[in-house]
């Protein structure tokens, strides 16, 4: 099978605006990204996917595989489909922009989902993270979900889900890490449906997948990075750079 990694970089961003072309280190957020991402060795090609000529320099300029959107997408994964609609590929791994620190073994299990007589009948594949932190939970820019016995999603939602009644309960989350493995068709399928309730309710994207029948096979990893949504978390991902820099 190919497989591709497509990283889909808008440029403008509501909670922080320009967040891709910031400075982190001696690199900015989207080439730590791309190179992080072409470094597993996982990928037949990989390309970053953008709606804007800075972003679209600073990966070409520098060596990397770059495509420029041809049309205005609300979501990455309406972004990355028009790129992949002509090419001979079988699984598309989408990386988001603004997880720099992604890493080669959450990746490659993700990709592992696929194989196999099980695998056959996956169509969609995700990450996500357990937690306990009841802050965490109630902090809306992160997103939860819960999933069934067979690691398949049933909910994803910027609330605290599950709720727990009983206060005193052991308590375990998991955080949906934005990170998607699709076979071809499902990613093209996805683009012909209207934006559902759910999804727009929420804004987050892969519950038009939900809602149209599909659940998520759901990978665990424990892998801790840091995901760029405000400019304090890019303070975090500096000393997250230097704690790795010096090992």
């Amino acid at each position: 099978m190919k497989k591709f990694a497509l990283i889909p970089a808008r440029y403008a961003s509501t909670r922080f605006p320009y967040k891709l072309m910031q400075m982190l280190g001696n690199k900015t957020v989207i080439r730590h990204t791309y190179d992080n991402t072409v470094a597993t060795g996982l990928f037949d090609e990989v390309f970053v996917v953008t709606d804007h000529s800075s972003i679209y320099d600073e990966i070409k300029n520098n060596g990397g595989k770059v495509i420029m959107s041809i049309r205005e997408h609300e979501s990455g994964s309406d972004r990355i489909a028009e790129a992949v609609a002509d090419m001979d590929v079988d699984i598309i791994l989408n990386v988001q922009g603004d997880e720099p620190f992604i890493s080669r073994p959450a990746l490659k299990a993700l990709l592992e989902v696929f194989d196999g007589t099980e695998g056959a009948a996956v169509q969609v594949a995700s990450l996500m993270k357990p937690f306990s932190d009841m802050q965490i939970a109630a902090n809306p820019n992160v997103v939860k979900l819960v999933v069934d016995k067979k690691m398949n999603s049933l909910l994803f939602s910027r609330s605290m889900i599950p709720y727990y009644r009983e206060q005193d309960t052991d308590k375990l989350f998991y955080e949906h890490i934005g990170v998607y493995a699709f076979r071809k068709a499902a990613l093209l399928q996805f683009t012909k449906w209207e934006i559902t309730p759910l999804e727009n309710a929420e804004k987050i994207e892969c519950l038009r997948y939900l809602e149209n029948g599909i659940a998520l096979k759901m990978v665990i990893t424990h892998e801790t990075g840091v995901k760029i949504d405000v400019p304090a978390d890019l303070e975090i991902a500096e000393k997250f750079l230097e704690n790795i820099s010096s090992k």
